[in-house]
């Protein structure tokens, strides 16, 4: 995720770090090259390029913006909802920290502190497991062996590494409350949390498993490509020479945001846009060892060249 200040006007002109520019550039110079030889045959060949009236091209291009519009607020909407999904997940994890209290009976019950410090352990697991399940080029790495997901033992092949995780804290809960060690109510409470985490799981899942209908994305390239190259024709009698640099910022506008709605809808992807879910998973760690009664806490994720991982 880019993390800076908006750029100065200075900055605009050369920032490209988190711009889509690099990612549109061949359709940039394709636009411009076409409106080029447009205006090369129009002036000396016009019977190969005549004249074609703007009207059209402006009316498409309206219907083309709003189109553009809608698909981008869509994509946007998928990574908000992962963001959301994100903070549930940071603030059950702080919930099961204080819930988890009732296991340490007495400053002397060391069994309960064990029972404990190995219950938020799993959930520090679960948050790598996850984050690695939708994110398997780049996972995080937990700071403490605690968290470590190498520690989770399962019999036979896991298809879903973070549900296994959930299985075992399951288990444990299950466990402490047949050996009477937490009453149904407490039982309740913590199963209850162990739900959410599986609810924020199931939501990731269906966010970076369902994406955007492709006819829908299919439509809206092939109409964004028409529009461009053909474009020239329909300016180039009233921008003359400036038809070429015209197209190409005409392009860079339906381009630019066709290329960051892509990159919105896969918020799990491996890119600049992405969600940081490094960060977080650190986030969740600092706050499950400040639940543990840990004071040396490890330092919180920082921007690398303005990207939060």
């Amino acid at each position: 995720m880019i993390v800076r200040q908006s750029p100065t006007l200075l900055q605009l002109a050369y920032v490209l770090r988190g711009s889509v520019v690099p990612k549109i550039l061949p359709q940039l110079a394709v636009t411009a090259l076409v409106g080029f030889i447009v205006v090369i045959l129009h002036r000396w060949e016009p019977a190969y390029v005549p004249s074609v009236t703007g009207l059209p091209f402006a009316l498409i291009g309206i219907a083309l913006s709003i189109f553009l519009g809608f698909r981008n607020n869509a994509c946007y909407d998928r990574w908000w909802e992962a963001r959301k999904q994100w903070g549930e997940l940071i603030a059950v994890s702080r919930a099961l920290g204080r819930q988890s209290l009732v296991l340490e009976q007495g400053p002397g019950d060391a069994g309960g502190r064990a029972e404990r410090r190995a219950l938020l352990g799993e959930i520090g697991m679960f948050t790598h497991l996850l984050a690695a399940h939708l994110r398997p080029q780049n996972p995080s790495k937990p700071c403490r062996p605690d968290f470590d997901p190498a520690r989770l033992v399962a019999e036979g092949p896991v298809a879903n590494r973070p549900d296994a995780a959930l299985r075992a804290q399951a288990a444990r809960l299950a466990r402490l409350r047949g050996e009477g060690k937490i009453g149904d109510i407490i039982y309740q409470t913590l199963e209850r949390s162990l739900d959410q985490l599986g609810g924020v799981q199931a939501a990731c899942e269906r966010i970076r498993s369902t994406p955007l209908p492709y006819a829908y994305t299919l439509l809206l390239h092939r109409t964004a490509y028409l529009f461009c190259f053909l474009f020239p024709l329909g300016f180039v009698d009233t921008l003359g020479w400036m038809t070429p640099f015209c197209s190409a910022l005409v392009a860079y506008a339906f381009f630019g945001l066709d290329a960051l709605g892509v990159e919105l809808e896969n918020p799990f992807d491996n890119t600049d846009h992405a969600l940081p879910l490094i960060a977080m998973a650190r986030v969740i760690e600092i706050g499950l060892l400040e639940a543990m009664g840990e004071t040396d806490l490890p330092p919180p994720i920082e921007p690398v060249e303005h990207i939060l991982m």
